[in-house]
């Protein structure tokens, strides 16, 4: 397969075709980061091909990442990091035989350890479970089923940053403060710039992104709500938002590195990464995707430029 179609500017590089074949072109440890949201085994649809790892038959989705997640390590700079999206799934009796949730997130730390990370972090990402009811109707979470049986019910199921580090020595230090808040909480701590960069600002923007758990992220901050103009055009199932991703990219990047995400999609992670002055290279295996994400990264460029109102 290879590469079906790429662009390359002095800003971003995006390549259609399969990630586990595409990134064998990537030097080594030529990777400041990555962030991405693989596929959650076989839980969506995202494609009719064969070598979407969505479509990986009962048991064999770790092993087929495995091929990927080797080149990840191996492209990635010695002492930096790479976050990867996920969520624990859960189970029903028609595919698995009974109802429950399985550890998809302790099976993606211990694929990537496996490789030669190091598990470095992670936070959970809160979730309204009463969205969540309504959209998957799931046993669980229905009410009626506290009063039926509440031996059946449980707690809604969060999302996950979980950020692994390559070993060696960081031969790029990601230095100075925040210089901003990204979130919708009432934080307004404002910045005194005469201060410096590691001012009392910087230091509570800090000590909310250490929070193992982040309750202030807008759930509808997609690209996918952004970037889609006509009702026709095809919509990712579930991009990352954008809130999660910058945050990311504060903590764990420099302007100017480059970062990876071998699962494209619509672009979300390369969209963010350029408008945050980074450089970006993606990878997507569907068409349509590969097309959108293109446009979104123009887009970014634009976005880019754009004197502020504030």
């Amino acid at each position: 397969m290879k590469v079906l179609n790429q662009v390359i500017t002095d800003d971003y590089a995006l390549y259609h075709g399969d990630s586990t074949e595409v990134i064998k072109g990537i030097p080594d440890n030529s990777i400041h980061y990555s962030i991405f949201s693989p596929p959650f085994d076989s839980l969506y649809t995202y494609s009719n091909s064969i070598r979407d790892m969505g479509n990986s038959a009962k048991g064999e989705f770790i092993e087929h990442f495995k091929f990927l997640a080797k080149d990840l390590h191996r492209v990635i700079m010695p002492g930096r990091l790479l976050s990867f999206h996920c969520m624990n799934l859960p189970t029903s009796k028609q595919r698995d035989g009974f109802i429950g949730i399985r550890d998809f997130r302790g099976e993606l730390i211990r694929l990537f350890e496996s490789v030669g990370f190091v598990f470095h972090s992670e936070v959970c990402i809160w979730k309204d479970p009463v969205v969540a009811q309504q959209r998957t109707k799931a046993l669980g979470l229905l009410h009626k089923q506290i009063v039926k049986d509440s031996a059946m019910s449980r707690q809604g199921i969060p999302d996950y940053i979980v950020t692994m580090r390559k070993l060696g020595v960081n031969p790029e230090p990601i230095s100075g403060g925040f210089k901003y808040y990204n979130g919708t909480d009432t934080f307004s701590e404002k910045f005194d710039e005469n201060n410096g960069r590691l001012n009392r600002g910087s230091i509570m923007t800090w000590q909310r992104y250490a929070s193992p758990v982040w309750m202030d992220i807008k759930p509808n901050c997609t690209l996918q709500h952004r970037s889609v103009r006509e009702h026709n055009d095809e919509r990712h199932i579930c991009p990352l938002q954008l809130d999660v991703i910058e945050r990311c990219l504060q903590l764990w990047s420099n302007e100017g590195d480059t970062v990876l995400t071998p699962f494209l999609g619509i672009g979300s992670e390369a969209y963010q990464s350029l408008k945050m002055n980074r450089k970006a290279i993606g990878i997507e295996l569907k068409e349509s995707y590969y097309k959108q994400a293109e446009r979104n990264c123009e887009m970014a460029l634009k976005e880019r430029k754009q004197p502020s109102l504030f």
